[in-house]
């Protein structure tokens, strides 16, 4: 400031520049923090997507598993071969249950630190839309895992942290479609494509079916990392 400045004049003119700095400061920090907070989206609120759309989504890493030739050269990446599910169940089943112990801590201990371990991968469980949330848009969405049979046995992953409140929300150009489905009453159902990767310290689990004596289940274990909703043509 001038040195000519009277004294008064000088701290007057300070405090004003002061206030209106520390206002700018604090400006600039508010209109950052709802960035940041858009940017998360922990939950399940999310587009109801057309088959094209999701496919754009996939990135180059990701692995869809949804038949049973992909998901067989995954589990021997990670695992190498298939149980011997017939000498692990035994003549009549007794015992097994120690034995499946047996096979899936060593499973366990044999897929550490191998790549595929990190490798994010995509599954698809069987979803119906149904009530409608007028707060968000969209339906909720009711879901339910896929058996698929395979030659290691009969796969269904398992979701590890998967969002509790499930709504998929059309775009403009499918709400009117989805909204005329839902007024007949039609079933309509869409595919819930999971994204995560298998977690380190029980990647896959090794069972077998409850009402098939000595039929094999291989459970992938995947933690949720997002969700997408997909409407089937």
């Amino acid at each position: 400031m001038h040195k000519g400045m009277p004294k008064a004049l000088r701290l007057i003119l300070t405090c004003f520049f002061l206030r209106h700095a520390v206002a700018l400061i604090l400006l600039s920090f508010l209109i950052t923090i709802p960035a940041l907070s858009s940017a998360e989206d922990p939950d399940g609120v999310r587009p109801l997507l057309t088959q094209d759309q999701f496919q754009s989504t996939l990135s180059e890493e990701t692995r869809l598993l949804d038949d049973a030739k992909g998901i067989e050269l995954f589990l021997k990446a990670v695992d190498g071969a298939p149980p011997n599910w017939k000498a692990i169940y035994g003549d009549d089943g007794v015992g097994h249950d120690e034995r499946l112990f047996a096979l899936n801590r060593a499973r366990d201990r044999l897929g550490e630190g191998r790549d595929s371990m990190t490798t994010p991968i995509t599954f698809i469980w069987a979803g119906v839309l149904s009530t409608y949330d007028s707060e968000h848009g969209g339906f909720h969405v009711a879901i339910g895992p896929k058996l698929i049979p395979t030659r290691w046995g009969i796969v269904r992953f398992k979701p590890e942290d998967l969002p509790s409140n499930l709504v998929a929300v059309p775009s403009s150009t499918l709400n009117e479609l989805v909204q005329k489905r839902a007024h007949k009453g039609e079933r309509i159902e869409i595919d819930v494509a999971i994204t995560g990767r298998l977690i380190s310290d029980e990647s896959i689990i090794y069972d077998f079916a409850h009402d098939e004596p000595g039929q094999g289940m291989v459970m992938p274990v995947v933690r949720v990392e997002q969700v997408h909703y997909v409407l089937k043509e």
